[in-house]
């Protein structure tokens, strides 16, 4: 079984979210991914790290994220997005459409359901004071190539 990996270490804040989608969709282009594939995921992606940079930390000085992108076999793609926060006490709950622990954020409450909708799969392991890991899996289509 191939795999390629990168992995991302970063402050949990807000102006690193789409530095790290870039990175990863960078990263992910060297697949000759299908365009929908990769807008799901860049998509999915941007969902769990502003979840991380949302609800893990309150205000804490030092507080990170890690966000590992991993390709097997060059056909199927697995984010983990890892924080060291606060955790997740009711994690069915949290995968509510529509429940949200911040009810002023503008679309607040929809970043799961919008996870599970772009990805194959959505895992979300989580501990009440040991941070959370959401893990993302997609099976990707490629792009049809003309070259000869």
């Amino acid at each position: 079984m191939s795999e390629n990996y990168i992995k991302i270490e970063s402050k949990s804040d807000v102006e690193n979210i789409a530095p790290i989608r870039i990175c990863v969709a960078t990263f992910l282009s060297s697949l000759n991914i299908h365009i929908d594939d990769l807008m799901d995921v860049k998509t999915a992606l941007s969902e769990a790290v502003t979840n991380a940079v949302d609800h893990a930390y309150d205000d804490e000085e030092e507080n990170k994220i890690i966000v590992e992108a991993k390709i097997k076999d060059n056909e199927r793609v697995i984010i983990t997005v890892k924080d060291f926060g606060k955790g997740i006490e009711d994690i069915s709950l949290a995968m509510t459409p529509m429940y949200t622990t911040k009810p002023e954020n503008e679309h607040a409450g929809m970043g799961f359901t919008i996870m599970e909708s772009f990805m194959d799969e959505v895992i979300v392991d989580s501990a009440v004071k040991n941070g959370t890991t959401i893990t993302l899996t997609k099976d990707i289509k490629r792009t049809i190539s003309n070259k000869v």
